[in-house]
This record gives structure tokens, sequence and C-alpha cells, in this order.
């Protein structure tokens, strides 16, 4: 099977037990409805392109799996689930049974394919680029000293959005022992050159 990556084949070797059951029947199903679509992984996660273009992507985690479609408001309607969530279409999925059946699944992954022969891409909303945010005085006042030069650097290379993601994280701690966890915890991942939330990449 040559539209089938190994790396993906590893993905979902690695996921739980639970998860793998749900993973082949989504791989086994894309392939059925589109012969021509074409794996790979992008964000640490398996998608699947046709024509070059993203289609649909899946996921697992420690209790669930997920089965997202790229342009999901366009199958489902403006209402769909899948802005934020980070859970898909279909919300957690536990067991194949979750899924929609075989066939309606498929329609989906050719509504998908005939969005693409069309054409059509995703409607993003139009955004502003935002300011990086300033970093709170108590971590600026650590980054600056030079202990902290791997983490410094770090920081400065992220995006303003990637510094947003550590900003928010401290201030919006309730108590200030959580504050100060969370600056201990934001430099020593700093220091390793991760994002604010590498565990989900």
């Amino acid at each position: 099977m040559s539209n089938h990556d190994p790396r993906v084949d590893a993905y979902i070797a690695k996921s739980a037990e639970f998860a793998r059951p749900i993973l082949e029947h989504i791989r086994a199903v894309v392939h059925a409805a589109c012969p021509e679509a074409e794996e790979a992984l992008k964000w640490s996660m398996p998608f699947f392109t046709y024509k070059g273009s993203m289609m649909c992507g899946m996921a697992s985690f420690k209790q669930h799996c997920s089965l997202h479609f790229w342009q999901h408001k366009e199958i489902f309607g403006a209402d769909a689930a899948g802005d934020g969530e980070g859970m898909g279409q279909f919300g957690k999925l536990a067991s194949v049974r979750d899924l929609p059946a075989k066939k309606e699944l498929a329609t989906y992954v050719k509504k998908a394919m005939a969005m693409i022969d069309a054409g059509i891409k995703q409607k993003r909303p139009k955004t502003t680029t935002k300011a990086a945010p300033v970093p709170p005085d108590d971590l600026a006042a650590l980054l600056a000293q030079k202990k902290h030069a791997a983490a410094r650097k770090t920081y400065d290379g992220f995006s303003a959005s990637m510094q947003r993601e550590y900003v928010e994280w401290i201030t919006e701690a309730k108590t200030d022992a959580t504050r100060q966890k969370r600056i201990a915890t934001t430099l020593e991942w700093l220091a390793e050159g991760k994002q604010r939330n590498w565990k989900y990449q």
C-alpha cells in the first residue's frame, strides 16, 4: 500500500490498546472512500491529504481519540464542533462505536474530496496581528538573569502567540504559590525549547 505512511503505522502501534482499532477503522474508511488519499504526519498527528490538500486528521490521547475534518464548517455547517475543542467533530472517541457508520463516514470523506476538487478553501476569520505580550515583571526579571539565558533565547525566538500562551498561563494563576510554580516550570520548559502546550503536539 504505497499511500500508507510508515510513520502512521508507528503512531498507531504506540497508541493505547483501545485506540488502535479506532485509528485503523478511520484509516480504512478514508482509504476506501478516497483511494487517492495520502498520509502524512502534521503536528505529530496522522493526517490524510487529497491532491495535496488537507482532508482530515486523527489523533489518540490517553483515554480517547479524535477525528477532525479540515473543512469542517463547510461539511457540517457553521455551528459544527471543532473550533477550540481539540476533539474534532465527533467528540471523544473511546471505541469504534462512537464513530458514525462506515457509509456515513465515507460520505463526509467524499464531501471533503468534492470541496478540494472544486477548489473550495477553508474559510478563515480575518485576524489582526497582535503585538507580542509584555512578560510579567517577575518572569522578565528571571529571564534577564544569565543562568536563564537558554530560556530567554527560546522565549525571544517564539512568535507572539507562543509567548502569550506562557504569559497568560502565569498571570491566570489563582494563588502566588501556583504562580511561582508555573514560572519555574516555564523557565524549565523554555530552557528545553518547549512550547507551553508541547505535551499535545
